[in-house]
């Protein structure tokens, strides 16, 4: 019976594990049949229209913190890092006039380039300069600071418009590389190097015989010097010194050996530094500005020129940046003050008389300006006067004139044009009494010239006040002359006394 037994439970037990295969296998069947039917309802159904799409899903900006990335790390010249300028305004009006310095047509670059040049040894530094007009053929030229003839280097030459630049390049710090030799030999390269470091900081200087400025007594600065290397056999060592323009290194070499006590000379010198323009960054041979007119002119190719040819924006890329609307900027051109309203952006760290550059949105050099406001000013005011006008580099009427549009200026217009207001718009008998209250005008003379007329119409107190007023002038300029006598005299006094 136990056997029996057995043999059912196990028969059970197989009989059991079969019907439970056979389900699962009807399920997957089923869960097959129903994936196939869904495809062939995917399959037969008709692409979604445009309006479907548009009317089932919802469109809607999500507002967000996050500030859309900009990366102008490769953006050229002045807009360099434009993305890191702390912004005061982005709305402007985008005018179509101007273009990227890069984008200029040939005669427009060329007027307003200069070129880093490889200056050779024998001729001056005004005949390299005169050479270089004549090849390029253009009206102006200038250069960043005399070498002497037997001196090579770093001459930035400016070409027409670019010579506005040429002052603040001169006055631009210097570094040069020098051979010097001592008369006779020292007793190891530490003193030498000693001597060297001892001949750093505020100097006194006379220019040395052959140079064409008066030679009279001044201090120079130099800022590092490093002995590169020294030969004790031949006496000969290579000096490396940055220092302040108007340096005479040759007098520095003699220095050198005054206090070493053997006496010393300079045997050659080269600039490699001239400004922010060093002598590894696209420096240029005479002979490169030869080839480059030549393809220009006898194959129309315009790419070595270019190359050779830099836009003055270069020579500012140190500066610290103000970006201006386009609106504003020929006002700036004629003269204006750079007001606040007319910012865009503006950098950091800019310190009250700090030289800055005012620029385009599209990278244009406006002008070079003395900063009459710091970061923190310009950020917490909303009007004033944010920098004078130092230099003009831009040519007038490259942009628009937008100024004069507004119902004042139009009113003031149309009166000069009936006769009831004078040429230069100032009042004359048949000014309408309602002009005076519209407009005031700003300087002294106008206010004066608008009350005699009003507090009297016959003009009888009017022309008293004037006689008064010329009588003061008169005392002015005299008092002025005087004073202009006098200095005349100090200075005669004091250079007969240096000589």
């Amino acid at each position: 019976m136990d056997s029996e037994g057995r043999d059912e439970g196990i028969n059970g037990w197989i009989y059991e594990e079969k019907e439970t295969q056979i389900s699962e296998n009807i399920r997957l069947q089923v869960i097959q049949e129903m994936d196939s039917e869904d495809t062939k309802k995917k399959k037969h159904k008709s692409p979604k229209t445009l309006g479907d799409i548009q009317r089932q899903q919802d469109f809607f900006l999500k507002p967000s913190s996050a500030e859309p990335s900009l990366n102008a790390q490769q953006w050229p010249l002045l807009l360099k890092n434009y993305d890191r300028l702390n912004v005061r305004t982005n709305h402007f009006t985008p005018l179509s006039f101007g273009c990227s310095p890069f984008k200029r047509d040939l005669r427009e670059y060329l007027r307003s380039g200069f070129i880093n040049l490889d200056k050779p040894s024998n001729p001056s530094s005004h005949e390299v300069v005169a050479w270089i007009k004549r090849i390029l053929r253009v009206e102006k030229t200038g250069h960043s600071g005399t070498l002497d003839p037997k001196v090579s280097g770093c001459l930035i030459v400016c070409i027409e418009r670019a010579t506005r630049l040429v002052k603040s390049q001169q006055n631009a710090g210097k570094e040069y590389v020098c051979i010097f030799r001592l008369h006779s030999a020292v007793d190891s390269e530490q003193t030498v190097l000693k001597a060297v470091e001892t001949l750093t900081g505020a100097l006194f200087q006379r220019p040395p015989l052959i140079s064409a400025v008066k030679r009279q007594l001044r201090v120079r600065t130099i800022y590092e010097s490093k002995l590169l290397e020294y030969n004790k056999d031949k006496n000969l060592g290579v000096l490396w010194v940055s220092c302040e323009a108007g340096t005479y290194v040759r007098t520095l070499c003699v220095h050198l050996g005054l206090v070493l006590g053997v006496g010393g000379q300079m045997q050659e010198l080269r600039r490699v530094r001239s400004g922010i323009q060093h002598e590894g960054e696209g420096l240029v041979t005479m002979h490169d500005i030869i080839d480059a007119q030549w393809l220009y002119d006898n194959h129309k190719d315009e790419t070595y020129l270019r190359r050779v040819i830099k836009p003055l924006e270069a020579l500012l890329v140190s500066h610290k940046r103000i970006v201006m609307k386009d609106s504003a900027v020929n006002a700036v051109c004629y003269g204006a003050k750079i007001m606040l309203p007319g910012v865009l952006k503006y950098e950091d760290n800019i310190e009250m008389n700090d030289q800055i550059v005012v620029i385009t949105t599209k990278g244009e050099a406006v002008c070079l300006a003395i900063a009459l406001m710091t970061t923190s000013t310009i950020a917490s005011s909303d009007h004033g006067v944010v920098a004078k006008i130092k230099r003009v580099l831009m040519e007038r009427d490259t942009y628009p004139r937008k100024w004069g549009l507004g119902p004042t200026a139009t009113l003031k217009k149309k009166l000069m044009k009936d006769g009831l207001l004078t040429d230069k718009g100032k009042p004359n008998d048949k000014t309408p009494k309602d002009w005076y209250l519209k407009y005031h005008d700003t300087t002294h003379a106008n206010e004066t010239d608008a009350n005699s007329t009003i507090s009297s119409p016959n003009g009888t107190k009017g022309k008293t006040e004037a006689i008064e007023e010329e009588g003061e002038e008169e005392e002015d300029v005299q008092k002025v002359s005087e004073k202009k006598k006098k200095k005349k005299k100090k200075k005669k006094e004091d250079n007969s006394d240096s000589e």
